[in-house]
């Protein structure tokens, strides 16, 4: 049973995702709270798996609560005690969403999403995967990728060429499957690649991979690595 905890100020949205979270068996809403500091308090009390996390709420936004989160419950890179965030936001192209992303969130979702889509992205965050939809990603991205204009092919030098070319199709948006068919390889190797991946760029999921990988010039913003 993954554990829910929906951050939100607007009781209607609270209400609703609670709703259509509730429907699905495999998926327990915990706790809501109306604002970030509730939800810091609320995330301490009921230690929920995931959080939805809304980014502007008064009091406390959800990028401060994020931090707080991960930092009250000693969320590193590996660990696996902290619970997981996804940010919620009514733009694709939102000046919080890198912002919240570098602050330890697993990744994010609009709130029009549609409604299988939101339990489905509980359920990827919760089995450790960043949620990056690539519908969004790209345009993140793009916004905000600062680094170098062509791509790097000796980027991230700690990563063996394998693991380079992995984490550019992350980038992508692509799945540890799809990666595994694109490369003619199992998914568990995939899988096992990632993890590598990801300590050794020291980014706690999927989500903050792909910020290193523009960040460090192997991908390039509206390029072609």
């Amino acid at each position: 049973m993954i554990r829910v905890l929906i951050t939100d100020d607007q009781a209607m949205v609270r209400a609703g995702f609670a709703a259509l979270l509730d429907a699905h068996p495999d998926i327990d809403v915990v706790g809501q709270a109306q604002d970030g500091a509730e939800g810091v308090a609320m995330a301490a009390d009921l230690r929920p798996d995931v959080i939805l996390m809304d980014v502007r709420m008064p009091l406390m936004d959800g990028i401060e609560a994020t931090r707080a989160i991960l930092a009250e419950s000693g969320g590193d890179s590996g660990g696996g005690s902290e619970p997981r965030i996804i940010m919620l936001t009514t733009f694709d192209i939102d000046d919080y969403v890198f912002d919240a992303i570098r602050a330890g969130a697993s990744g994010f979702l609009l709130k029009d999403a549609p409604p299988d889509e939101l339990a489905d992205a509980v359920r990827v965050v919760a089995a450790g995967e960043g949620l990056l939809a690539p519908s969004v990603t790209r345009r993140v991205i793009e916004h905000f990728a600062a680094g170098p204009q062509a791509p790097s092919l000796t980027a991230l030098p700690e990563l063996t060429d394998r693991e380079r070319e992995i984490l550019v199709e992350v980038a992508r948006g692509a799945t540890n499957r799809e990666i595994a068919a694109s490369l003619c390889i199992a998914v568990q190797t995939v899988k096992t690649h990632v993890s590598r991946i990801l300590g050794k760029v020291g980014a706690r999921d999927r989500a903050q991979a792909v910020i290193a990988a523009y960040e460090s010039g192997l991908v390039v913003p509206g390029g072609q690595p």
